[in-house]
């Protein structure tokens, strides 16, 4: 039983470490680009090239995470040690050292830039990994998995509503300086809550300290010969391709094509409590309606949302109450495909385990932490690129052209991509109700048998 106490602390961790997360993918865009200077299509590469070494560099560090035995646990001390790289890197992230122009500023923002994705992976990987390892209770694990969803919405929410005025407030006119200043309070923040997490957060199911430990070329085998876990690729991957590109070009939209910056607090606050309530009626809809029918309405709120938001835009741009309508029905599908990913995740460690005879959470949430940052950096790459081909230039009136390709990187990719991702889960997804039940009571027969 997982106490109320573990549970209030694991929540604490995603919120600290969601804040240092959630700046980097709704304002890193903007910052490098207006605020910096630097060439859209140049910051869209550089968030691809360095995805491309995270397709190595996070697997790697799911095992390993899996090949650790320590007696503080194999998830904990990776948090700690992730949590302080990490937040270093954060902040130089965010800070434009004096004199850093042209080329010397490129090289320092790749540089900065790929240390951050490393030491995210670092931190990230064992967070999420625990996850399984708190309990084996199909209940009580769905239960688990929506707390730090729902800690790690707030700070989304509560950045993406605050975060432009609370930057004008600490940088008093000067945007780097706010930027930098916000980026420090963060760090701090990060890391009393991640010390919280490590402290209070245990594991419940232990692996076999006694068990073989694996070498790259295994981690690659595990996650490659595990059919669910690459049907869940594809369908998380949907997921995060459609909240990142959204996401990331919002602001550019309200900025933009509508011409109410201050909408764009208003769509993502909106959009963040409606995250946050369907996150938490997650476990009682997958309790009264079953997974399936979850899973479909993740996928189809978003497009009812997005749908909206070009009515509203080609209708009445400027009201407040559609923008808002349409934030919180496109992001009551996010919710709810945030807790079932999590939980879905959880069962192919289980899946995993049935089906090879190996436990290897690290390495299988290893693929959640890449597929957030690939998903991030090719909507990233779409972001750049897509406004470097339509000409957009930063902080002038835009063309027609620009206006229009802001138009379809916000609202029509991401109606096509959730779209995809429920198609490819109805295909071939199969760990659901009466086969799911069987892979457990397999798993405890065999536990039961070797005790």
């Amino acid at each position: 039983m997982v106490s109320f106490k573990m549970k209030l602390s694991y929540g604490l961790g995603a919120l600290g470490k969601d804040y240092a997360c959630a700046i980097v993918y709704i304002f890193l865009m903007y910052y490098f680009t207006d605020v910096l200077g630097l060439a859209p299509a140049f910051v869209g590469s550089l968030f691809l090239v360095a995805r491309m070494w995270d397709a190595i560099n996070d697997p790697a560090m799911g095992m390993i995470v899996d090949n650790t035995r320590t007696k503080w646990g194999k998830f904990r001390p990776w948090i700690l040690i992730g949590t302080v790289l990490n937040a270093l890197a954060l902040i130089a992230m965010f800070f434009r050292p004096d004199g850093f122009e042209g080329k010397t500023l490129y090289v320092y923002i790749s540089i900065v830039y790929i240390l951050w994705g490393m030491t995210y992976t670092v931190m990230d990987i064992p967070f999420w990994s625990m996850i399984p390892a708190l309990s084996s209770d199909k209940k009580e694990r769905e239960e688990i998995a929506v707390v730090p969803r729902i800690f790690a919405s707030l700070a989304w929410l509560t950045l993406g509503s605050f975060g432009l005025p609370v930057i004008a407030f600490l940088g008093k006119g000067n945007e780097g300086k706010g930027f930098t200043n916000l980026a420090i309070g963060i760090a701090i923040f990060f890391l009393i809550t991640s010390i919280l997490t490590v402290v209070n957060v245990k594991e419940q199911i232990i692996s076999d300290k006694t068990s073989a430990k694996i070498n790259l070329k295994d981690t690659f085998k595990l996650i490659l010969k595990n059919d669910q876990l690459i049907v869940l690729i594809g369908t998380v991957l949907m997921f995060n391709l459609m909240a990142q590109l959204s996401g990331g070009v919002a602001i550019y939209y309200f900025k933009y094509v509508i011409k109410i910056e201050n909408l764009f607090s208003v769509f993502v606050g909106f959009s963040g409590l409606a995250e946050m309530g369907s996150l938490f009626a997650f476990p009682l809809l997958s309790r009264t309606l079953g997974r399936k029918k979850v899973f479909f309405l993740a996928c189809a709120f978003p497009v009812v949302g997005f749908t909206m938001l070009f009515i509203s835009g080609a209708l009445a741009p400027s009201n407040v109450m559609l923008v808002a309508l349409s934030g919180i029905i496109a992001k009551i599908g996010s919710g709810l495909s945030l807790g079932i990913s999590t939980v879905m995740l959880a069962d192919v460690v289980d899946y995993g385990e049935y089906k090879f005879g190996s436990r290897n959470e690290s390495v299988i949430f290893s693929v959640q932490t890449l597929l957030v940052k690939s998903a991030s950096a090719i909507s990233g790459w779409l972001i750049g690129m897509g406004l470097s081909m339509v000409g957009y230039v930063a902080n002038v009136e835009q063309t027609a052209d620009a206006i229009l390709g802001i138009k379809y990187l916000m609202i029509m990719f991401p109606i096509i991509l959730s779209i995809l991702g429920y198609l490819i889960y109805k295909k071939y997804y199969k760990l659901n109700d009466e086969y799911y039940d069987e892979v457990l009571e397999n798993l405890e027969e065999k536990r039961l048998a070797t005790n």
